[in-house]
């Protein structure tokens, strides 16, 4: 097996013939494609107890304040006066009260509210959490998904690594190859970029045809060998074609679902880039990253997480109400995430600065129970520099939380890869956190 090769893993049950024909009618899909019913037979002789199959990254870009989200501190010294904590579904766990509907579905959820980094800047700390690895400039780690798609295999006719919304730094396949990377998509209610021909059928695919014919006569015949391996110039006309014809493109669309349903995820760009997750995830697609970036938050910081709750609180808590309902949150990882959190001490300007030394993640679905919060920050902390570690109790690192996802989806992480370098790396270094895994 060479090093770019994935696994034959099969394709995981994911979801019943009868919660997928409930969705056709539900978010407007009104189609079925052979790898769709093909999935919904595998879900109805699936064990219980399965790995997850898919993955949702729900990222916040800029770094969340942990305390006006899952880890207020209502009433001491480092909240905000404004942000109280409300009860949720989760005996025992408060979280803010801009997120009052995720706080229903915190039965579904469990918190890390004690995660630590030693990277403070924007692009390293996004690496860092993407990838589970701090930056190394001899080689880039794959992400969650690149990793998920590397170690698994199936017949989608579309992407199988998808970010909608993405930021500057969207999940890559790193030296898993660039044929990993995410396909990078934008707001739903727009058409997707660079797949539909700007000519007739007939056209398209006969200049389809010659630029095939070009590529096998001039370079894989003669001038470059073992071009396609080398560059994957076939195989990538190849992929391009299947999901230029495919009607599984539909699942990027959300202009047929009922307004209802739109305006249940809430009428955003994150709010239908999260309704279109869940028709990726129900055609097959392995990981959708999702982006809502705004969080930078150092003036102002009250106000704008606030704001930035409106967007984020429908979103989510429909994204967990329809995986439930459509049977497919038991085979769906989905993670909640930014890059650090911000200080406990507020700035002159209303803001919070940046702050690796203890802030949340969230969890849910995909193997992961639901109802539980890992580890505590101070509502006192010391703030000085050699006591940062006093703050946080039960601390655990990046490397954990993407030990604990690549578990969850039944992946060996700790197998070694030979990069391209010929250097041998495991996906993580990292243990899972045995508290969250069903």
């Amino acid at each position: 097996m060479t090093k770019n090769q994935a696994p034959n893993c099969g394709s995981p049950a994911h979801l019943s013939r009868r919660s997928l024909l409930g969705a056709v009618g539900v978010s407007g899909l009104a189609w079925l494609t052979p790898v769709a019913e093909r999935l919904a037979r595998a879900a109805e002789e699936a064990p219980q107890g399965a790995p997850a199959r898919s993955l949702i990254v729900l990222w916040m870009g800029g770094g969340p304040s942990q305390l006006e989200t899952f880890d207020p501190h209502a009433g001491s010294p480092i909240a905000h006066q404004e942000t109280k904590a409300i009860p949720t579904a989760a005996r025992g766990i408060e979280i803010a009260d801009s997120l009052p509907r995720v706080a229903e579905q915190m039965d579904k959820i469990s918190l890390v509210r004690s995660l630590v980094s030693k990277e403070g800047d924007h692009e390293r700390a996004t690496y860092n959490v993407k990838t589970g690895f701090r930056p190394d400039p001899t080689l880039v780690h794959p992400s969650l998904g690149a990793i998920v798609c590397h170690q698994t295999r199936d017949n989608v006719e579309i992407p199988r690594h998808v970010s909608i919304l993405p930021g500057a730094w969207p999940a890559r396949g790193g030296y898993l190859g660039d044929q990993y990377d995410a396909f990078k998509t934008y707001d739903p209610i727009g058409s997707i970029p660079d797949v539909t021909a700007r000519v007739s059928p007939q056209r398209a695919a006969r200049r389809l045809d010659d630029l095939q014919n070009v590529v096998e006569a001039n370079f894989a015949r003669g001038r470059i060998k073992n071009l396609n391996e080398r560059t994957l110039q076939s195989t990538s006309i190849a992929a391009a074609r299947r999901m230029m014809s495919s009607d599984q493109l539909k699942a990027f669309e959300i202009s047929q679902a009922p307004q209802a349903l739109r305006d249940e995820f809430g009428d955003t760009p994150f709010g239908r880039a999260c309704l279109a997750a869940v028709q990726l995830i129900e055609v097959g697609v392995r990981c959708v990253e999702v982006e809502l970036n705004g969080w930078d938050t150092h003036a102002n910081n009250e106000a704008f997480v606030r704001s930035q709750c409106g967007i984020l609180d429908p979103a989510y808590a429909a994204l967990l109400k329809h995986l439930a309902e459509r049977k497919l949150l038991d085979s769906t990882l989905v993670l909640w995430a930014g890059e650090f959190g911000r200080t406990p001490r507020v700035n002159p300007a209303g803001g919070r600065d940046h702050w690796p030394h203890g802030f949340t993640a969230a969890l849910a679905g995909g193997g992961i129970k639901g109802g539980r919060a890992i580890g505590e920050t101070s509502p006192m902390p010391k703030l000085a520099e050699n006591k940062w570690t006093e703050d946080v109790s039960d601390a655990r690192n990046i490397e954990d939380l993407n030990a604990t996802v690549l578990h969850a989806l039944g992946i060996d992480f700790k197998q070694e890869i030979e990069t391209p370098i010929g250097r041998p790396m495991a996906f993580s270094k990292g243990q899972p956190i045995a508290e969250l895994l069903a």
